[in-house]
């Protein structure tokens, strides 16, 4: 099972665990103090697992457009935009992050496991255009994570706008930055060489920033309402059922499954993705039938107790008639049911 090229800076330090064929750290100090390191000062994640795909052409924006259903041929050289990769059948293959960086290319973070389905489907669409690259990626998260990174740069930091990204020069080296993350926090996803991406990690504990695992991650960004793939979605979910329509941009030209989101949102949706929170302390689990008087109306995809919070909260699929806003619904947890009730799926705002 392949390591990060982190490994050798947190071996001794992280419980490891196996996460899309990779052995990486699931927890570090325990889930209470690193959840408290990113929601209150900045916590550090290793993200080396996630595909780094590079697009090179004169025209990449304008030939990868017709592969999501967001418009992007309008970004310019450091911006970004969040969106998916669809079937005909409008499913999600994965969804993805893409980077402008000017003439001639552009950068996609796609998820860790689909990152060789989404090669063999840029392969067969965009053939010649695309490679996987094998760098460190780092995720420096909280309301104090800009300020740890400002130290080691010159480069003012803060005028980096949301999803802005740019290499910039620190004393270690050159990095490239993003203003990014997966954990509803102000941070940075940064990329760089193995060697200066191991001497990075080093300072930035140095400077205070508390290494976090998968676990807490995992928690950070269900509180925050951000889905994962596999779980919340997958290439049989469309973007409409999972509350991603927004992505869908109906004003640009065709786009690979145009028309079956189209037959999908004239007919209406049979199910939905919505928030459920509940009370007490136990957690509901993905596959956990979600039951309205007494009748299966779903099934929970994600669910954890929000330290934020103090309550269980999680992720589900409901018939549509039952994912209204302050619908009561039960989630059953073995032999007993749990009230819950049908809230909006992000349960946690930063302050500000």
């Amino acid at each position: 099972m392949p390591h990060s090229p982190l490994y050798e800076c947190y071996q001794r330090e992280a419980k490891l665990t196996e996460f899309a064929g990779w052995n990486l750290p699931g927890q570090f100090a325990g889930l209470t103090p690193e959840h408290q390191a990113v929601r209150h000062s900045a916590g550090l994640f290793d993200i080396s697992h996630m595909g780094q795909i590079e697009l090179m052409g004169n025209r990449i924006l304008w030939d990868f457009n017709p592969l999501v259903p967001t418009a992007i041929t309008h970004l310019q050289p450091g911006q970004a935009q969040y969106t998916v990769l669809l079937n005909p059948h409008g499913g999600i293959i994965d969804d993805i992050i893409i980077y402008h960086q000017g003439q001639p290319g552009a950068k996609l973070i796609v998820n860790a496991a689909c990152s060789a389905k989404n090669l063999a489907w840029l392969a067969k669409h965009l053939p010649g255009t695309c490679q996987l690259v094998n760098q460190v990626l780092l995720a420096l998260q909280g309301p104090q994570a800009t300020g740890i990174l400002q130290t080691l740069t010159a480069d003012v930091l803060q005028a980096i706008p949301r999803f802005g990204h740019q290499i910039i020069t620190t004393k270690l080296g050159q990095i490239w930055v993003a203003r990014t993350g997966y954990t509803g926090e102000d941070g940075w996803e940064i990329q760089a060489e193995p060697g200066v991406g191991q001497a990075l990690w080093r300072e930035l504990c140095d400077q205070g920033a508390v290494p976090c695992g998968l676990a807490v991650r995992d928690m950070l960004r269900l509180e925050a309402g951000l889905h994962l793939y596999g779980q919340d979605m997958d290439e049989t979910i469309t973007p409409l059922a999972a509350g991603l329509g927004w992505l869908v941009d109906w004003d640009k030209g065709d786009f690979i499954g145009r028309g079956a989101l189209t037959t999908q949102k004239t007919q209406g949706l049979a199910q939905k993705l919505v928030g459920l929170i509940g009370t007490g302390r136990r957690i509901f689990r993905p596959g956990y039938p979600v039951l309205a008087q007494g009748q299966t109306v779903g099934r929970v995809t994600s669910g954890t107790l929000s330290l934020s919070l103090g309550r269980p909260i999680g992720l589900a699929y409901v018939d549509t008639h039952w994912a209204k806003l302050g619908a009561s619904l039960t989630v059953q947890v073995r032999e007993q049911e749990l009230p819950v009730t049908v809230v909006k799926r992000t349960f946690y705002t930063r302050p500000g």
